[in-house]
């Protein structure tokens, strides 16, 4: 499995594979100890609430795909802008399709690896899933 990311344009690919491999551990270290996720807008979530939101994606079996827009540095600091989806079958037949444009910071820790700090999927597009029903996410 991939390192964590020496350089911030690195991080979606490590979260990309990190979450494809369906290793929730290994998932986590691609977070800060005390970051933030927005699996819904206006819903931000942090700890045990983060990996458990992170955690009913990966249980579907889907796997994502990144494609960094901009990365803007300073310092030890980065925001990216990243479009993603999650298009395929989950393990119980049905038809899966979320994607975003996410709007998030990572940062640099003292080991050089960079890490997200604010994981924002949706933060600059609304949120679309389609399945048979047109099923809204529970996540």
């Amino acid at each position: 499995m991939r390192e964590l990311a020496d350089r911030p344009e690195e991080v979606p690919a490590v979260f990309a594979e990190r979450f494809n491999s369906g290793d929730a551990t290994a998932l986590a270290q691609v977070y800060e100890d005390a970051a933030v996720l927005v699996p819904q807008p206006g819903t931000p979530v942090t700890g045990t609430d983060l990996h458990a939101a992170n955690g009913r994606l990966q249980k579907l079996g889907v796997p994502v795909s990144v494609r960094p827009r901009h990365v803007y540095r300073n310092g030890d600091l980065a925001l990216l802008i990243v479009d993603w989806v999650i298009d395929g079958t989950d393990r119980d037949g049905q038809a899966v399709h979320v994607e975003g444009t996410a709007t998030d910071v990572a940062r640099r820790g003292s080991d050089g690896r960079w890490r997200y700090v604010i994981d924002n999927p949706f933060g600059t597009r609304a949120q679309q899933l389609l399945t048979e029903d047109t099923l809204k996410p529970t996540f």
